[in-house]
């Protein structure tokens, strides 16, 4: 389906201007996927929810009532089916990623899938066949590229002001107990946080520097939750080798007391300067001094969440590839499976191929 064919003036409604809401989104899963019922107020948007999906019945009560939404269902494949739904946002559990991509694709749906896209490399080549025969475009939701001081480093990098990148290292760290006291499918299912939680520093070093050639990962159990199974590691430092030559590392840590530091970071360290979170210095600046930027307007996940929908939308209104397709979802996944084969066999791991 192409929205590209038409003039703005042909989408605005008697409604005082406003411009129409044609695109149809359904959404399932109702605990991060919430988010994207913020898009209904946006004037701007083109995207509507329209159809909500969860098999908690409460929820899915409670928030068709305070939105507004008349199609609520605990059926994925009923909502995949609808006629007036062109885009399917899937906000489920890890492992059932998988069954709502095929929905979704076989009913010629567009898709936003959070990460991780799916669990194991097999899959993720199973999404790359699936979208490309449906023709459908897929975006994975990778908050961490729209996150503003993110953003600015990549634009920095880009341009060429950190020139040639010889280092970089990103983290991801969290205390999971609280997020598995809100969300019990993580330990009733048990959540792989390699997938599930490493695939954010991993993706967004990617954008960065590529397609990674070879890891090595040393990995432990911690023991901080009794519900989380105590042979399966929720502690990973990975070492990264880019085919363009970089190297990096990976502080990816979700079995602790949550730490004092952002729960996020990234550093990028070039033979011109140096970006660490916030902080950014230039070589060609004589005493390099240190400069710090302000990002005190970040709002926080929803506001991630709405920037790659607006992203997605522009990509479908223009017929553009999305930044996170699903070759690059794929690639993430494949990176996380190589940590996996490094862990069991104690030596590093080539990545896979996805196509």
């Amino acid at each position: 389906m192409s929205f590209a064919s038409h003039s703005d003036e042909d989408w605005h409604t008697i409604l005082g201007g406003r411009m129409g809401k044609e695109i149809g989104v359904g959404v399932i899963g109702l605990g991060m996927g919430a988010n994207m019922l913020a898009i209904n107020q946006d004037a701007t948007s083109r995207m509507e929810v329209r159809a909500l999906c969860d098999n908690d019945a409460a929820r899915l009560q409670g928030l068709a009532k305070q939105h507004g939404i008349t199609h609520i269902t605990e059926d994925y494949r009923e909502l995949a089916a609808r006629p007036d739904i062109d885009m399917v946002g899937i906000y489920s559990p890890d492992h059932l990623h998988m069954a709502h991509i095929e929905a979704a694709a076989a009913n010629g749906k567009h898709i936003i899938c959070t990460k991780p896209m799916v669990v194991s490399l097999e899959q993720a080549r199973r999404v790359v066949q699936l979208v490309r025969e449906a023709g459908v475009k897929f975006l994975v939701g990778q908050t961490s590229r729209f996150v503003p001081r993110f953003m600015a480093a990549h634009r920095l990098f880009e341009d060429g002001d950190l020139g040639r990148p010889l280092f970089a290292e990103a983290h991801y760290v969290h205390d999971m107990r609280p997020v598995m006291d809100r969300t019990a499918w993580r330990h009733e299912n048990p959540q792989d946080w390699l997938y599930g939680g490493a695939c954010h520093p991993i993706d967004l070093l990617s954008w960065f520097f590529g397609d990674v050639d070879e890891v090595f990962v040393y990995a432990s159990c911690s023991h901080m939750d009794d519900r989380y199974p105590a042979d399966k590691h929720d502690n990973f430092l990975i070492n990264l080798r880019f085919r363009s030559g970089v190297i990096a590392r990976i502080l990816a840590v979700y079995g602790l007391v949550e730490p004092p530091l952002p729960m996020q970071g990234l550093s990028i360290f070039g033979d011109k300067g140096s970006f660490v979170n916030e902080q950014v210095v230039f070589d060609k600046i004589g005493g390099q001094p240190v400069m710090s930027l302000d990002f005190r307007h970040e709002a926080g996940h929803g506001q991630e969440v709405l920037r790659y929908m607006r992203h997605f939308e522009a990509c479908l209104i223009e017929d553009k590839r999305p930044l996170i397709d699903e070759v690059a979802g794929a690639k993430v996944i494949a990176t996380a499976s190589a940590c996996r084969d490094s862990i069991r066999t104690g030596l590093p791991a080539k990545v896979g191929g996805v196509l």
